[in-house]
């Protein structure tokens, strides 16, 4: 279940009661006239059936009340209720494969911000794949996996474009821009001045680092595995089942590639470090790929929800498109964003 606390301006406020009242998928409704002072209008609050979670919301945000209102979601995980446990019943699906849209792309969106923890968190990473590699320590590749904050503008990239999310897009295309060189750099110059002041190996050989070679050899395998790292990551961000994400972060070598990009570099081996550049461009062109096709496939199941909603009954008994008539002030029907 999800719960919404709305603040609803006097001139939607009943629409959206209405609203409430008539979805099956919705309980414990409790109206608050007059409550809220800032931005002024009626509290309204309710729980919802989180399969339905995306197809109320659409309906709500109908009716314009997000711009002189407001809508929290908050995630709700435990609810002794029989009503609760009827209006998930009356929601076709699963609670843990639904998809509330506006929850994925508000965590992709904070996830995609260019922040300066976030460019901490990739040089860090990228350095602690560039030790890994050098000494040919597994445990230090999987470590950076870990650390890396890459796959939430990867993720980002992915959302915005199913979504159409130009701003959303946007960011995340500038993180990935900026975070990933800014990496390599200073990687680059960290590995020059371990050589000089002999920290580093004096050479690097694949001979000698048999367990991390495949950061710089990329095969067919690789792009199997960053296509289903990709399809997990995408279903541990958009279900509520999240922890699996940790093991899908493990599984791309984006960090370890990039962070021995410029490692090789800055010992003169340009065939590692363009061996590692190409396992790079692979996997996050996989990614995406595998991330736009998962995404594709949710977003057509709720469109087909969203369009069995539209054309119930109680839709058009209560909903903003029945009301339309009655109110001058009611929002016009809008078609459903693919």
């Amino acid at each position: 279940m999800i719960h919404l606390r709305i603040v609803a301006p006097e001139r939607c406020a009943h629409q959206a009661l209405d609203l409430l009242e008539s979805s099956p998928s919705v309980v414990n409704v409790i109206h608050l006239e007059g409550a809220a002072r800032k931005p002024r209008g009626d509290v309204i609050l309710c729980d919802v059936a989180r399969e339905d979670g995306s197809v109320i919301l659409c309906d709500l945000r109908e009716l314009d009340l997000h711009h002189d209102g407001s809508i929290a979601v908050e995630m709700i995980d435990t609810a002794l209720s029989d009503a609760a446990r009827a209006a998930e019943k009356a929601a076709a699906g699963l609670p843990s494969d639904a998809v509330v849209w506006e929850e994925v792309e508000e965590r992709s969106s904070e996830s995609a911000e260019l922040s300066a923890s976030f460019l901490a968190f990739m040089v860090i990473s990228m350095l602690i794949a560039a030790v890994g590699v050098a000494l040919g320590n597994p445990v230090l590749v999987i470590g950076a996996m870990v650390v890396g904050p890459e796959f939430g503008p990867i993720a980002g990239v992915c959302v915005a474009l199913i979504a159409r999310r130009g701003a959303l897009a946007r960011r995340s295309i500038v993180a990935l821009a900026v975070g990933f060189p800014l990496g390599i750099v200073l990687t680059y110059l960290a590995s020059l001045l371990a050589r000089a002041t002999g920290i580093g190996p004096e050479t690097l050989a694949d001979s000698v680092r048999p367990l991390t070679a495949f950061v710089s050899h990329p095969d067919a395998t690789s792009v199997i595995v960053a296509y289903l790292a990709g399809t997990a990551g995408i279903l541990s961000l958009t279900s509520a089942k999240s922890g699996a994400l940790v093991g899908v972060l493990i599984s791309v070598t984006t960090i370890p590639a990039a962070g021995n990009v410029g490692l090789a570099a800055a010992y003169g081996d340009w065939l590692e470090a363009g061996g590692a550049a190409l396992q790079l461009g692979l996997n996050l062109v996989t990614i995406f790929v595998a991330g736009m096709v998962t995404l594709y496939v949710q977003r057509l199941f709720y469109l087909w929800r969203r369009r069995r909603h539209d054309q119930a009954s109680e839709r058009h008994a209560a909903g903003p498109a029945a009301s339309a008539g009655s109110d001058d002030h009611a929002a016009p029907r809008r078609p459903v964003n693919p």
